[in-house]
């Protein structure tokens, strides 16, 4: 699908900038993938955490909007959305993630309450969360990986990048550990489990975007433990660099691993974690560059589809 005259659209991206990196990554990318086509794109971060830090931030943002007449306010995150909202963005679009819908009852009764009365169009990442989140409306646009930056790279040329032992095999758990739900404990035993002193288990914690293609395709085995995800981009990035992989059975993950070779979806067992990561051992790659093309999921097809959602808001407000 072609768009013509979209440069005049200009949308404004709300989110958190409190992580180290500032604006999550996911969010950048996206940002970066409408601009390619043509959308004009600004960006809006909240500093300060908790409550106090998304109050302070409702009238700069609604300055933002009176002084620069944006024709779509996209908001990322719950919270976010709670504070575009109150500062009379409209029309408002909010995507939520996997913690806005898993983390608690409280949390998703509120997002519910908050998008009948205030939010214009409410996106979610996978049918997974539009289940748990039971808003019929809501439409299901996962994020996208970037292919030009995600894919395959020579295995030495990744190690020389993360300077791991060439002569081990590595396990990449691609998150803080530090962060609950990611449930790096689970990963550990896991890993214990398998006793082998050629093989090492890598988290990681600060690394920016830009390096994470060498930090995935150095690894042997991508592993992801969570207690919850949305649709996590850890596993389509994996798959685009052909990392075998090896996860719980979280938010969308079954379905994008599915009958993929080198891939295996399990439960919370270390066991069953250590078995699998064992098999996933003996893949040398996948064919995950071509699912994510089946699925449409590269960054560039997601644009398209966020273009073609607000040109049909701008049309209707």
């Amino acid at each position: 699908m072609e768009f013509k005259n979209t440069l005049i659209m200009k949308v404004l991206f709300i989110s958190s900038g409190n992580s180290v990196n500032g604006i999550s990554p996911i969010i950048t990318n996206q940002g970066e993938s409408l601009k390619k086509n043509g959308i004009s794109i600004s960006f809006f971060t909240i500093r300060g955490k908790g409550l106090v830090g998304y109050l302070k931030s409702i009238w700069s943002i609604r300055k933002k909007i009176k002084n620069e007449k944006f024709d779509i306010v996209h908001a990322h995150y719950s919270f976010s959305g709670f504070a575009a909202a109150l500062a009379g963005a409209k029309p408002l679009v909010v995507s939520l993630m996997g913690s806005d819908v898993k983390a608690n009852w409280y949390r998703r009764f509120i997002v519910k309450v908050v998008n009948s009365l205030f939010w214009t169009s409410t996106i979610v990442k996978s049918d997974d969360m539009k289940k748990a989140i039971c808003i019929k409306k809501a439409l299901v646009i996962p994020n996208g990986v970037d292919c030009n930056k995600f894919y395959p790279i020579n295995k030495e040329e990744a190690l020389n990048h993360t300077m791991w032992d060439k002569n081990k095999r590595h396990i990449l758990f691609a998150a803080n550990s530090d962060r609950y739900v990611k449930n790096f404990k689970l990963a550990k035993r896991a890993f214990e489990l398998i006793n082998k002193p050629n093989i090492e288990l890598h988290s990681l914690r600060n690394i920016k975007n830009k390096y994470m293609p060498f930090y995935i395709n150095a690894a042997d085995v991508v592993l992801l433990t969570s207690l919850w995800e949305g649709s996590p981009n850890v596993i389509k990035e994996s798959m685009a660099c052909n990392r075998p992989i090896v996860s719980t059975d979280v938010g969308d993950v079954n379905h994008l691993l599915n009958g993929l070779d080198g891939c295996y979806v399990t439960s919370f067992n270390e066991e069953k974690i250590m078995q699998k990561i064992l098999l996933a051992l003996e893949f040398p790659e996948i064919q995950g560059i071509n699912r994510i093309k089946q699925l449409e999921l590269d960054s560039n097809t997601i644009a398209k589809k966020l273009i073609t959602h607000y040109l049909t808001l701008k049309k209707n407000s």
